[in-house]
Formats: structure tokens, C-alpha cells, sequence
């Protein structure tokens, strides 16, 4: 691990000689309102942190597609607002990021109880590895702005996940002090998630993408998603989640 002072000057040489233009700035903002909402000072923290985690990821276009500037920025001033209050070291266990033009159709097996292989097709949208990389649809971070309506917001999803992955396998809890702070977590995550199930067994409509009620991982990136793009819409719902995820990310959205 390199040492802090070094990564401390090595950050400032950074944001000095290699600022996100001002011109792509502000055209993010503009793409993305959910961002340009933020208060003065959080917009500030985003831009520099942006500028750094682009200076340390690899970013890998797929299918002919070449990932220019404002590509980049998009994605990773997105990927940053989980962490805006967390710091940038929350994602040094991976580097790459794989940017597809559209959806991925990945080829799938699963095991069943009696041991027979089924094989099946999934469409993924994004997808994130332990120890990465990070997989992304262009297409559905370039409309962002649009989706947040909805509450949908594919980077914030799959970095929830990165974060989720930092004590060992995704299961809805991020790395957290001790176990007493994790059973603290799970005292109102996993009443949360259930009565989401029992809401969409039961064909309600939900804030909350009905995804969530596939595992407990990914309710809390379906949630978190919802935290960021539509925070006033969550904690008016879902007020224990909301104080749940705000105090994890540190950061309270919902704010005027």
C-alpha cells in the first residue's frame, strides 16, 4: 500500500494538471439533473473525485465502440456519488471497466436441487466481478437522466455491488465496523426486503425495481439506486431504508 502522504500529493498533482475540463463538466451536469442538483460543495467533491477515479480505472470499449471523454466522465461521475462521503480507496479492488454499446445477452448454468445443469440466456445491463471488472451498457448510462424517473440508474446499481463485494460475497451488506454493527444492518434490511417480496408476490407496483426481490444483494442495489436518483421518493416510502442507506453513504439527498 502506498504510502498516505504520497497518495495525498499524488491526488493534488492530479486535480491541478488534469482537471475534468469546465465545458464537459457542466455538459454532465447537464445530462444527468440528479447530479447538478447536488449542493455546490458535493458537485465539487464529485468533480474531483471523478477526475481521480479516472486517472485510475481502465476503461474498455466493446463491440467496436471506442470510449471517448465524455463517455468517461459520465460513468465515473456516477460511480463516484456512492462514495462521496466514503473516498475513492472503497473501489481500489478492481481497474477495469467494460463499456458495451447496448445490453449483453451472458450464457448462464445453474445446478437444481437434483443436480441437473439448466442452461439458460440473461440479458445484463451492467455486472460487477469480485476483483472486477466492472461490465456496463452505454446505452442505458447515456440515458440516466431520463431513467432516474423511474428510479433506474445502472452504474450506481453495479457500484452498490462493488461495494457490497468488499467483505467477501455479494449479500446486501457492505463492509461495515463489527458484527454488531452488521446485525444492526440486517435488523432493518431483511424486514425491508421481505415485505418488498411479499409487495411484489403480490403484484403491487413498487418504487423500488421488482429485481430487488431476487436476492437480498440485489435489493440493496436496486434501493441504493432509488437513494441517489429519486432520495425524496424513498425516504417518503421507505423512511427506515432511507436512514439505513444515509447513513452508510453519509450522505442525505433528500435534503432541500
Amino acid at each position: 500500500m502506498l504510502p498516505g502522504w504520497w497518495r495525498r500529493w499524488r491526488a493534488q498533482r492530479l486535480l491541478t494538471k488534469r482537471p475534468i475540463p469546465d465545458a464537459l463538466w457542466e455538459l454532465t451536469l447537464a445530462r444527468f439533473p440528479f447530479l447538478a442538483r447536488r449542493r455546490v460543495e458535493d458537485r465539487t467533491r464529485l468533480r474531483e473525485l471523478a477526475t481521480l477515479f479516472l486517472a485510475d480505472k481502465e476503461f474498455a470499449g466493446m463491440q467496436g465502440l471506442e470510449v471517448d471523454d465524455g463517455m468517461a466522465v459520465a460513468i465515473a461521475a456516477q460511480a463516484c456519488l456512492p462514495i462521496l462521503e466514503l473516498g475513492l480507496d472503497c473501489y481500489d479492488g478492481f481497474k477495469g471497466i467494460v463499456v458495451h454499446p447496448d445490453i449483453v445477452v451472458a450464457r448462464r448454468e445453474v445446478m437444481d436441487d437434483d443436480g441437473v445443469v439448466h442452461h439458460y440466456d440473461e440479458e445484463l445491463a451492467g455486472e460487477a466481478m469480485e476483483g472486477g471488472p466492472v461490465m456496463l451498457s452505454w446505452h442505458d448510462v447515456a440515458d440516466a437522466g431520463n431513467s432516474a424517473a423511474w428510479g433506474y440508474n445502472v452504474v450506481v446499481h453495479e457500484f452498490a455491488h462493488v461495494l457490497d463485494m468488499r467483505d467477501g460475497a455479494p449479500d446486501g451488506v457492505p463492509l461495515l465496523p463489527d458484527r454488531a454493527a452488521r446485525a444492526r444492518w440486517l435488523a432493518v434490511l431483511e424486514p425491508q426486503w421481505q415485505d418488498f417480496c411479499d409487495r411484489v408476490d403480490a403484484g403491487e407496483d413498487t418504487l423500488i425495481d421488482p429485481y430487488g426481490a431476487e436476492g437480498i444483494d440485489e435489493f440493496f442495489a436496486v434501493a441504493s439506486e432509488v437513494f441517489f436518483v429519486d432520495g425524496a421518493s424513498l425516504r417518503d416510502e421507505h423512511p427506515a431504508l432511507y436512514e439505513l442507506l444515509a447513513g452508510y453513504y453519509r450522505q442525505d439527498p433528500a435534503a432541500p
